[in-house]
């Protein structure tokens, strides 16, 4: 009996010996989509437990970096909802990026591009660019490939992951992406709510109430018209819109025109999920507001006309909504029962 469960303890270890030699495992990763709508994942390379090892491995890895210090973990901190709280992430050369930090959280479900103007069109595309910014980690692909190659770690993981050890820019991208592709946030107090396990407060529920009733110009119904852009279950629509933070005299970033060269994409951003908002401070693509308060001031009085405006925010202008201090307390309450705190710690 003893021998048996020795053999069994044995045969589960999570960390093979170095001098077992790595041999190719195809087993399937588990999603969980924790009660969202179930995303479409990538087909060509099917998600794999040794795959999604693979992208944690290379996620946390100053080596990815010039000068072997800095991770993409530094700039999406777990505890801060996979996002960077300084209103610009600062590279090796110690300059400060051009946009704040977009969380890492629910990307399996977006379908539009990444990053703030969608200039990647797929995520193993975007886990590539930080990589080689200059601003960011300041590397170059081959130089990443060669330490990779160097180390015997990764080429048996490689060798576990993708049945290969050599070591590829696109297989890195690939391992990020499944990586990246599991850090799913549906366990908020919201998603308790939503399952009959919790309930919200009076000030929560006048918030979500708020949060999903549109604006009456009659003034017979009081409301917010946030769901239009950040809807449950993902609290984003996926698309690029300006949200009217400046007008068209005081646009210093162009945005999704950037990439598109369209004059009617000038200052559209990517509008990203509500989810862990309350700890995912500063805001914007610009982090120019420190609080959730601040931004639902903006969004009931400080819309700016522009040429590119979304016509949804017509009734934000000045005067605006018409929201009241009580109002404005209940909008951020409600946001707040976003916070998943499974999803920071874990």
């Amino acid at each position: 009996m003893l021998f048996v469960l020795f053999s069994i303890v044995g045969c589960t270890s999570d960390a093979p010996s170095p001098d077992t030699p790595a041999v190719y495992d195809p087993t399937l990763y588990s999603f969980d989509a924790q009660g969202l709508p179930v995303p479409p994942l990538p087909t060509d390379y099917p998600l794999t437990n040794q795959r999604v090892l693979l992208g944690r491995m290379l996620f946390h890895d100053g080596l990815l970096s010039r000068d072997g210090r800095q991770s993409c973990a530094s700039c999406h901190v777990q505890k801060d909802g996979f996002s960077d709280i300084r209103q610009f992430s600062i590279g090796v050369k110690g300059l400060p990026g051009g946009r704040q930090a977009m969380p890492v959280a629910n990307l399996a479900w977006h379908r539009r591009g990444f990053f703030w103007d969608g200039r990647a069109p797929t995520l193993r595309d975007q886990a590539l660019r930080p990589i080689q910014d200059t601003l960011e980690m300041d590397e170059t692909l081959p130089n990443v490939v060669s330490k990779l190659t160097a180390s015997k770690t990764y080429r048996d993981q490689f060798i576990r992951a993708f049945n290969t050890d050599t070591i590829t820019s696109a297989l890195v991208g690939i391992a990020l992406e499944q990586f990246m592709f599991t850090l799913v946030s549906g366990n908020s107090k919201f998603d308790l709510v939503a399952r009959g396990q919790a309930s919200f407060t009076p000030s929560e529920e006048r918030g979500r109430v708020l949060f999903n009733t549109e604006f009456d110009p009659t003034g017979k119904v009081k409301g917010a018209e946030c769901f239009h852009c950040h809807a449950a279950p993902l609290f984003t629509n996926d698309r690029f819109m300006n949200n009217g933070l400046d007008n068209d005299a005081s646009f210093t970033d162009k945005g999704r025109e950037k990439v598109t060269g369209l004059l009617s994409d000038r200052a559209k951003f990517k509008v990203p999920t509500l989810r862990n908002i309350a700890v995912t401070h500063p805001y914007m693509h610009d982090g120019r507001f420190a609080t959730l308060e601040q931004v639902v001031d903006h969004y009931s009085t400080g819309v700016n006309q522009s040429s590119t405006m979304d016509p949804l925010l017509q009734y934000n202008l000045p005067p605006g909504l018409g929201l009241t201090q009580q109002d404005k307390d209940d909008l951020v309450a409600f946001l707040k029962t976003l916070t998943d705190q499974t999803f920071l710690s874990l």
